[in-house]
């Protein structure tokens, strides 16, 4: 919809303006940024005053539109916003100044039960030139507000750092990452690979690797059954993942006979932080598991389970994804969901509240299960996501990441160790975050035996 300004010469007293506004969770924090909150989760709330960029916006945006200046204001609280509710904010031009061009409004604003919140003059200067904008609604503004990682890593600091064979640490990225966090605490390093190269890549970038222990392998496949024999003697505690491609460290790390295997089945877990959340978002299993079999995700959601716990999360609400919500004899994912909602019952799976199937709305959104007339503890709240396959999962964790902003931490569980298992597109930010994730699995381990 295209939008026409109104000059000064155009506007006479008494002309109106009304417009609405559903207030989104990303509203509050910009609001409660402006104004202060109080409340938490659903009931978190601001003060009316907060809203005031939705006055400005409406004014220069709207009426008088393109090209207009807010100049100000005696705005007035009267109440409180909450994520929802269905916001009027109406414009009334009450006086025209013909030597300042400005004009003066009342400005008034009522929720969805016609309480006004918030009312008052403003002064505005209309625009003096003709133009036009090109939307509907005004360019929302979206926060991306990283706060997961940041409490993961205050938790794991307080442990002493977790010695951790780094496998084949031959780019920037993956031995800035172990480096990084070594200086952060978390772990101690053991690199595994071509000591001269690795060496090189450190005196590029500016780093002394003194006091740091480099052992010695030719190539990348020689580096994984290095650092896995380390794993196995104990004198490394967790492996983690460097320049090299996840099938060659994983082939080493599950052989049969000289790999890390627990009697267990080893699974993967995106630990994601998803600025639109509001919470840790776990996603599994996107990067081993291709096509799991019901006995494969009754594994893989324990798994998931455990690390949430692990994290902090003391009864993880576990959302088992498929396209619909409905069980569909033709869909096996619907099936597999069913069931394994039902050995949770039955004990089978532990420390967690099951749902499913869900499709992703309805898992994270509260707005569309409530549409859909979904009653359930884990919709619109999960926080985990058990997705069908590799593939559901691989697509859901990289559009988390690229659209949504997302960052994430990799880690593979169910092996003697646990295992960082980052993509090679991974910047240090994502190395540390996994290195975070993987020394609160490796200190639970310790108190477990």
């Amino acid at each position: 919809m295209v939008h026409e300004n109104i000059l000064f010469d155009d506007i006479r007293p008494g002309m109106r303006y009304e417009r609405k506004h559903t207030v989104r969770a990303s509203d509050i924090t910009l609001f409660g940024m402006i104004a202060g909150s109080k409340g938490e989760g659903e009931e978190r709330c601001v003060p009316a005053l907060g809203a005031f960029p939705l006055f400005s916006s409406t004014t220069t945006n709207f009426f008088p539109g393109n090209g207009s200046i807010l100049a100000g204001h005696e705005l007035k609280s009267h109440g409180w916003i909450f994520e929802s509710d269905e916001l009027t904010i109406a414009l009334e031009v009450t006086e025209k100044h013909e030597v300042s061009k400005q004009v003066q409004m009342e400005c008034r604003c009522e929720n969805q039960r016609g309480e006004v919140i918030a009312s008052g003059p403003i002064i505005v200067v209309p625009p003096t030139e003709k133009r036009l904008n090109r939307f509907e609604e005004p360019p929302q503004l979206t926060l991306r507000q990283h706060h997961v990682f940041t409490a993961l890593r205050a938790k794991a600091e307080k442990f002493p750092p977790v010695p951790t064979a780094v496998v084949h640490p031959c780019d920037h990225d993956s031995l800035l990452g172990a480096l990084e966090a070594a200086k952060a605490g978390l772990i101690t390093p053991i690199l595994v690979g071509p000591e001269g190269k690795i060496l090189g890549i450190a005196a590029a970038i500016g780093i002394d690797l003194t006091g740091v222990q480099i052992v010695h392998a030719e190539h990348s496949h020689e580096a994984a059954d290095k650092a896995v024999a380390l794993c196995r003697s104990g004198e490394a505690q967790a492996l983690m993942k460097g320049s090299l491609h996840t099938d060659e460290m994983m082939r080493a790390a599950m052989n049969s006979s000289t790999g890390l295997r627990a009697g267990k089945r080893v699974s993967h877990v995106f630990v994601m932080d998803v600025p639109a959340y509001g919470r840790p978002l776990l996603v599994t299993d996107a990067a081993i598991n291709i096509a799991p079999d019901l006995g494969a995700k009754v594994d893989i959601t324990q798994n998931a389970i455990n690390l949430a716990r692990i994290l902090g999360i003391e009864e993880p609400k576990v959302a088992i994804l498929s396209a619909v919500e409905t069980v569909y004899e033709k869909m096996p994912s619907t099936l597999d969901a069913a069931l394994l909602c039902k050995m949770a019952d039955r004990g089978q799976i532990r420390g967690g509240i099951l749902d499913g199937p869900l499709a992703f709305d309805n898992a994270i959104s509260m707005a569309a299960a409530k549409t859909k007339g979904i009653k359930s503890p884990v919709a619109g709240q999960a926080d985990i996501l058990v997705v069908p396959d590799i593939e559901a999962g691989n697509m859901l964790a990289k559009q988390m990441s690229y659209f949504a902003g997302a960052d994430s931490a990799g880690i593979v569980l169910g092996a003697r160790v646990p295992i960082v298992l980052t993509s090679r597109a991974d910047d240090v930010k994502a190395r540390l975050a996994s290195a975070a994730v993987m020394a609160l699995v490796a200190h639970a381990g310790r108190k477990g035996d």
